[in-house]
């Protein structure tokens, strides 16, 4: 039997200063049960204790996104579908949980593990989420692709590579005025300054840093917001960014 995930109502307020509805918790518990489904026979998470999920992949998740997103003034686009690519997905976070808080996104979910892409695609078409797009393939050559380049709104990068090598994965692939979201745990002034230097190369700048102690455990979240201020030069992204950028 699936356990229920805690509904935390005041912790949602206080931290992101925003609640679930009642359709989105209930899409939530759906996608645990869902994930700890699937989980049986593909590894797509070590977390499926309902309290650790809820903190460690809903929580988590969707507070890199609010309030920074919330409080953009253009952050719709002028009414514009938004296109979200949430990069090395692995299990669909944070893709899942935005694409539920925010069902006017249109998220793609990025991973080169098929295995995966077509588990979360089952996962899509049973949780009903027609906005959520699971796409086989690598960052760096989708960034190299016309049809690709420049041409999303939001980038998401969870545990998925240094600070470095995310924002070369992030930036060929937004337009400019697009905003990548860095989920890390720690964060140091050195990394931030070795951060700068790559995002400026790469036409863009750090927008703000949010610290957030996760509410549970009590564990460093910092969330990067790196805005894409012009266009990125042509050689980026690199085969082999992660070698390139000491990953």
């Amino acid at each position: 039997m699936i356990e229920k995930l805690p509904l935390m109502p005041q912790v949602w307020l206080q931290t992101t200063g925003w609640q679930p509805s009642g359709e989105q918790q209930e899409k939530f518990q759906q996608l645990y049960a869902q994930i700890c489904q699937v989980n049986r026979q593909v590894n797509l998470t070590r977390i499926t204790e309902s309290e650790e999920f809820w903190e460690k992949h809903i929580w988590d998740s969707v507070r890199g996104i609010l309030p920074y997103f919330q409080m953009l003034e253009n952050w719709d686009w002028g009414g514009e579908e938004i296109r979200v690519v949430d990069i090395g997905t692995g299990g669909g976070f944070p893709g899942f949980p935005a694409a539920i808080v925010f069902p006017r996104w249109r998220v793609t979910l990025l991973d080169s593990i098929g295995k995966k892409i077509a588990c979360l695609r089952t996962m899509a078409g049973a949780l009903e989420l027609e906005n959520v797009v699971p796409y086989c393939d690598r960052a760096e050559k989708l960034g190299q692709q016309e049809a690709y380049r420049e041409q999303y709104h939001i980038a998401l990068l969870r545990a998925v590579a240094p600070s470095a090598v995310c924002a070369e994965y992030a930036l060929p692939l937004l337009q400019v005025g697009g905003v990548a979201v860095l989920y890390r745990g720690g964060w140091e002034k050195e990394q931030e300054k070795q951060l700068q230097v790559a995002v400026a190369e790469l036409g863009g700048e750090i927008a703000a840093i949010a610290q957030q102690p996760t509410p549970m455990n009590k564990s460093d979240r910092h969330y990067i917001y790196i805005r894409k201020t012009a266009s990125t030069p042509s050689q980026f992204p690199r085969n082999n960014v992660k070698k390139k950028r000491g990953g």
